[in-house]
């Protein structure tokens, strides 16, 4: 068997699309939002569309959202059908024979075994990850799949291990979502505007009832004593679900308001910049393990986050 593939890619040449730019504040945001770019620009789409569902972010008690883009959005979209798969024949065959007719799948991982990341998981931790495959070959045992802000190609030992939990060796599988593009409709330019606008209405009256920062104030108050106190796991554990997770949402929802509405949403993406460089300056902050005013950090962001709401909800009227 020869390599079957999605799209005509090459790892060592391939351009990463302008929203995991290094220039960004977070050019990761979380490994699904970031493979689901990188595979809906290599079909030729708009991945902005997709990041209005950014709007319903909240403090979920001791984290915030996890943001997906919805199965809604990718069918109204980009006509994609995503749903859960069972590679009940094979992880391998199954991505082999799914790529083999345009469709592709999306798996949760074990992180040890991508080499893409060398500085941090890879043959050192045992991190779940979510990557995208896009191009199999199943004898010379090489994947190629996007990660985090990229494309990359693993191969040999790094291949059977990553597809050993399929082999009944005792392991749970993991979940496995099919991607099937030409499901629907794939509205293009001021049609593909016009779907996202309807979309991110919808969503923004599902917004947190009340300003999330506010809360947000005071958990970390509370929480603050027992962080200064804790290890470099520990704060990257907090990091990592509370002030990196609402900033990177932030941010791709501020992509999505300037792709959406131009000129006339450049006041709330600015709001929502400033959520984004607080979130970073508390990062810092945090960083320093050493005691700080909360409110002196979040205040401004709650207040930004205001603002950006109030701007949105005037676009949407």
């Amino acid at each position: 068997m020869s390599l079957v593939r999605l799209f005509d890619l090459d790892p060592a040449a391939y351009a990463v699309h302008p929203l995991h730019d290094d220039e960004r504040t977070y050019s990761e945001t979380n490994c699904y939002v970031d493979c689901l770019v990188e595979l809906i620009a290599s079909a030729g789409l708009e991945p902005e569309a997709m990041l209005g569902g950014a709007v319903m972010a909240d403090l979920e008690l001791d984290q915030w959202t996890f943001f997906k883009p919805t199965p809604g959005d990718l069918f109204a979209l980009y006509g994609i059908d995503l749903h859960e798969v069972q590679p009940y024949r094979g992880f391998p065959d199954l991505i082999a024979s799914r790529l083999a007719v345009g469709q592709t799948v999306m798996p949760e991982v074990d992180s040890f075994y991508l080499p893409d990341v060398a500085a941090t998981s890879y043959r050192s931790a045992h991190v779940k990850s979510t990557i995208v495959a896009e191009s199999i070959d199943v004898e010379a045992k090489v994947l190629r799949y996007f990660h985090n802000t990229a494309y990359h190609e693993l191969s040999g030992e790094d291949f059977d291990k990553l597809f050993a939990t399929y082999d009944g060796d005792g392991h749970l599988p993991t979940y496995v979502e099919l991607i099937r593009f030409g499901a629907g409709p794939v509205p293009t330019g001021e049609e593909l505007k016009a779907v996202a606008r309807g979309r991110f209405a919808e969503f923004l009256a599902r917004r947190p009832a009340d300003n999330p920062f506010v809360r947000f104030a005071a958990t970390l108050a509370a929480d603050l004593p027992v962080l200064l106190e804790g290890s470099t796991e520990d704060y990257h554990a907090y990091a990592f679900h509370n002030p990196r997770m609402v900033g990177a949402s932030m941010e791709l929802l501020s992509a999505h308001v300037r792709w959406l509405f131009g000129e006339e949403g450049e006041k709330a993406a600015a709001h929502l910049d400033d959520v984004v460089g607080g979130s970073k300056m508390l990062l810092f902050r945090l960083a320093r393990q050493r005691a700080f005013s909360v409110e002196g950090v979040v205040g401004p962001m709650a207040e930004a986050y205001d603002a950006a709401m109030t701007e949105l909800d005037a676009l949407v009227r």
